[in-house]
Parts: C-alpha cells; structure tokens; sequence
C-alpha cells in the first residue's frame, strides 16, 4: 500500500506532521479533531506565487475554505490578500487586522442589509448581477466596483461546484457585458475589476484557458478604461486520492502570464492579475483524526464505527468526494477491506467504503486526511454533537486553536440562545 503524504509524513514507523508524531498528539487531545500544519499552509501560498512569474500579481485566498482566526493571523502577517463572500468573513477580517485595500467581497444574492453592512466597512464589491449592481450605483453613484462575468464555461469536480454555464446563478453573461457597462455610466461607477470564477477541483487546464480567454475577450479597453485589474478566480485541482495525478502548476501558471501579458499589450496597460485559491492552499494541510469505537464483521463485510460523523466532514456525503485515510495506531498492520462510518443516525454517514487500510481494532485512532477545506468551515451540529477541537503545528510546536465543548456545555448553549435557563 502506498503511503499518502502531504502535511503528513511517514518515517517507517509513524506517521507525522513536522516533527510530532499523530500518535503522540492523539495521547495529548480527545478526538474528533482537526490539526493543521501551518507551515505547509504559508509554503503553498509561496509556491503558487512562485508558478505565476508576474509582477502585479495578487493572491485572495478564499475564506469560505477555512475560516480558523489563527490561521487568518498568519495568512495576515503572511502577505495574503482574503477572497470573502458575507458580512460576517469581512468584518472578522478587518478585526483581525486586514486592511480594507487586502479585502474582496463576492457575494452571491446578496441583499440590501448586507450591501449597506460592507459599504460601511469600506471594502471593494464584486457584483455579480444586473439587479444588484444597479441597486448598488443608484445608491452609491460615483463609486468604483468589480463584476463578476459568466464565463460560459462548465468545469469542477462536482456539478454541486460548477459555477459558470449559461444556467448558472452566478455572474453577468458575457451577453449582457455592455449592459453592466451602460448602468455603470448611467451613475457614473467606475468599473476597475472584471472577475470569474469557473468551479472547483478543475483537472482540466483547458476549461481554466478557456474561460480566462472568454473574459479577457469582454474586457475591451474602451468599454472598461478605469479598469485596474482581472481576477480569475481560483479551483485549483487538489490530488485527493494517493495515485491522482497533480497538475503541473509551473507550467499552468507559465501559460497564464504569457496569455495575460499578451492581453495587456494588446489592452494598452499593464493590469494587476488576481487568483483566488481556497482548498489550494488549505487541503492537503490538515487531517481530522477519529477514534474507532465499533468494528463489526456482517457476513464477511468489515464494518468500522468512529467517534464523528459527517457533520464533522461532509464532503463525501455531500459531494462523493474521496478523503484518503491511514491507520496511526496500526501503520504497519495487515491491509484489509474496511467501510468506515461515522456516528450519527443517518446510513449515509460513511467516510469511506471497501477502503484498503492496515488493520483496524477498537481503540485505535485514524486520520482522515486533506481536511483542510470545506471541512470545517461546512461542519455543524447536526445530533446536538459538539464541533471537535482545533489545533495546529507551527515551527514544530503545537498549538490548541479552539477546544470543543462538553456535550453539557453544548446542552448549555442552546438552552441559553433560545432564552431558557
């Protein structure tokens, strides 16, 4: 069996994030709960800085991945710019310490009440509708704004993340471009952004091509001449699966700038050139570490119950997405068939099926690898089970981020914020 590794290593004999072993960190925090590898965080952000050579280059990432307010604070001191799509992401960021200028708000359907909110808080919208962006110039005319077009273009490893197409909800069509700009005028709003975003977990490089040159054909100079920059989204394919081809990012990144150089000579200026990686830079930084609790054998079928749930992970329920999983009890254990389950009172709450990992007892603890992003930031409490602890490594020390609750201090919580003692 081939070891998977990531922010995770294996030395032979345990696996590892830095240099503290999983085992070792399981002895010191009651499962579930998720560990980061900071270090590997800040490393993807330098190397997919690195893969694109060009000068006005910004990199937002995506908040919505992750949201941990210590990983933020890193992010902050870091260089990151923050891709942010509600209120609530904005205003953390700016009580964390980002500057407005680092700050882009995308929202989707957005309302009066949230426009308002992020008007006060002084941050550049990204609008992604006809509606709402002539709302936003009769109310504020003279601004500057972003759109967010269409691309047309449908790519993502899930039809659940697949944010472009004629039939999307997302962004202006290419269409109605001059329309966008024709309201624009009408209030005097300057446009200096033009955005896409085309989904998520994009494996082929040629939709991504794509749909940039789809948008860098609707950005004429003379419809757009305050435009300062093209933000080009992000979905950048993460290898979830052992064997998963990784895409070659130097090259991607290569082609890009050459393709984006070229327009901007053609545009006549040289603009800023904007991505917006999430699971990226997030992913394959972190595993959520369960404690095996049940194993049953139904008629030859190897049954394995854990202590969380998909709550906790909900992507394979939610997408039928695959999360590699190792044994850090028993790395070296005879490789066996297993389905892997969580706890909650659903059938379909299964991590894995048929998944060959090195034998598995009750007690031992394993790691469900790459959840980094979408994991915690998409977990919630459904069967009244608290959110399991956070913590990090950074410079080889380990960190507690946030400790879960006590199933009373969660009974506690709810009886409060419904006004009942």
């Amino acid at each position: 069996m081939k070891k998977f590794e990531n922010s995770v290593t294996f030395d032979g004999q345990n696996y590892l994030m830095q240099s503290k072993t999983l085992k070792s960190i399981c002895e010191e925090v009651e499962t579930p709960f998720y560990i980061y590898d900071v270090n590997y965080i800040l490393k993807k952000y330098d190397m997919l800085k690195k893969c694109f050579p060009y000068e006005n280059l910004k990199i937002f990432y995506a908040v919505k991945a992750n949201y941990n307010p210590h990983i933020l604070t890193f992010m902050r001191d870091h260089g990151f710019y923050l891709d942010t799509v509600s209120p609530a992401e904005v205003i953390l960021a700016i009580k964390l310490g980002f500057d407005k200028e680092r700050i882009l708000f995308t929202a989707n359907n957005m309302t009066d009440k949230e426009m308002r909110i992020i008007k006060e808080q002084g941050v550049l919208f990204n609008i992604d509708s006809l509606y709402r962006l002539e709302v936003f110039a009769k109310t504020y005319p003279g601004e500057s704004v972003c759109l967010r077009i269409n691309p047309e273009v449908i790519a993502g490893e899930d039809a659940k993340v697949q944010t472009s197409g004629e039939l999307s909800k997302f962004g202006i069509l290419l269409d109605d471009v001059k329309k966008a700009v024709e309201i624009a005028n009408k209030y005097d709003v300057k446009i200096i952004g033009l955005h896409e975003h085309t989904g998520s977990g994009i494996s082929d490089t040629g939709k991504i091509y794509e749909s940039m040159e789809n948008l860098l054909g609707a950005a004429e100079p003379e419809l757009f001449p305050d435009l300062k920059f093209i933000d080009f989204g992000g979905g950048f394919k993460v290898p979830y699966e052992p064997d998963e081809k990784e895409i070659d990012y130097v090259e991607f990144g290569n082609r890009c700038v050459s393709m984006f150089e070229a327009f901007c000579k053609k545009f006549g200026r040289r603009l800023d050139m904007y991505f917006e990686p999430g699971k990226f830079i997030m992913a394959d930084s972190a595993c959520m570490i369960v404690r095996v609790n049940t194993v049953k054998n139904n008629k030859g079928r190897l049954i394995v119950g854990t202590d969380s749930g998909f709550p906790h992970l909900i992507r394979p329920v939610f997408y039928g997405a695959y999360h590699h999983i190792i044994n850090i009890s028993n790395p070296l254990g005879e490789v066996k068939k297993y389905d892997i389950y969580g706890n909650t009172c659903e059938a379909g709450d299964c991590f894995a099926e048929q998944r060959e990992i090195g034998e598995i007892r009750v007690g031992d603890y394993l790691a469900i690898m790459n959840a980094g992003a979408y994991c915690r930031s998409m977990a919630s409490e459904y069967n009244l089970r608290p959110l399991p602890t956070e913590c990090y490594i950074y410079n080889n020390e380990f960190f507690l981020s946030r400790q879960k609750l006590t199933h009373s201090e969660l009974a506690e919580r709810i009886l409060f914020d419904y006004g009942i003692k």
